[in-house]
């Protein structure tokens, strides 16, 4: 097992992949806090599993001028702390065929929740990670479609393969650090995030309980790149990525010639 992180902060922890992760997480006996939006089912998390196990934090990713004080407040009162969860994440469809009506300010509020929060909740946790003389790690819930995008959700597609970029570079510019650095990459899984079409929607997908199963074992395995699915595990994707990364690795051998870590 690989995944010996002892304490895990779980940031979008109240539904869906993050919710079931959280419950597996604390059955395989690591201690959790869970944050979200939603008071009252962070008050149900920590009344299921316990005080001694379980934590919740109310906090919104949107809200970057607490962000400095929810950061030292985490550290501050867990100190055990080794692993941050970034699990956050919405979906919204655009019609961009029909370019009058696209909401331009839902379009960039979606790009700055899934892509630009995490940068900086992961730029702030780093320091606290990267210090401890214990194996850290840093997890992100990214997606298939950051490889392959999805047409109706464009915003959703293009801030997964963003942050997709961005981790890899992280990891790059990380390459003897104890912090390990985690993507994990799910498929279409039933969950709250494809309500904005309709109820039968939560139908759609892998399981959650399935998806957290597979994916939990690709993190115990000490998978970097955690991709979950019968597509993620078709020979077109494993190609894909496996060119991809060996193109990426040739130009960042080539641009760390000239750039300083």
């Amino acid at each position: 097992m690989s995944f010996n992180y002892k304490r895990v902060l779980l940031v979008g922890a109240t539904a869906g992949i993050g919710a079931a992760m959280a419950d597996k997480l604390i059955l395989e006996g690591i201690k959790v806090i869970a944050v979200g939006r939603r008071q009252e089912r962070l008050d149900e998390f920590v009344q299921k599993h316990g005080p001694e196990n379980a934590s919740g934090i109310k906090y919104d990713i949107t809200d970057r001028a607490g962000l400095d004080a929810f950061v030292e407040g985490v550290v501050s009162n867990y100190p055990d702390l080794d692993c941050v969860f970034l699990n956050a994440g919405v979906q919204r469809p655009f019609q961009l065929s029909r370019p009058a009506q696209v909401d331009l300010d839902s379009f960039h509020d979606e790009m700055d929740i899934n892509f630009s929060r995490h940068v900086d909740l992961s730029i702030k946790f780093l320091p606290h990670l990267l210090q401890k003389p214990v194996p850290t790690a840093l997890i992100f819930t990214g997606s298939l479609l950051a490889a392959v995008p999805a047409v109706m959700v464009p915003a959703y597609s293009a801030s997964k393969a963003a942050l997709a970029a961005y981790v890899s570079c992280l990891r790059r510019q990380h390459p003897k650090s104890s912090t390990k650095i985690i993507e994990v990459w799910p498929p279409l899984v039933q969950s709250e995030l494809h309500d904005y079409m309709g109820k039968e929607a939560r139908g759609m997908g892998m399981p959650v309980d399935v998806f957290t199963e597979q994916a939990w074992a690709q993190l115990a395995a000490g998978s970097e790149l955690v991709m979950v699915g019968e597509t993620g595990a078709g020979e077109g994707y494993q190609e894909m990525m496996k060119l991809r990364n060996g193109l990426f690795e040739a130009l960042s051998d080539r641009m760390m010639t000239r750039f300083e870590l």
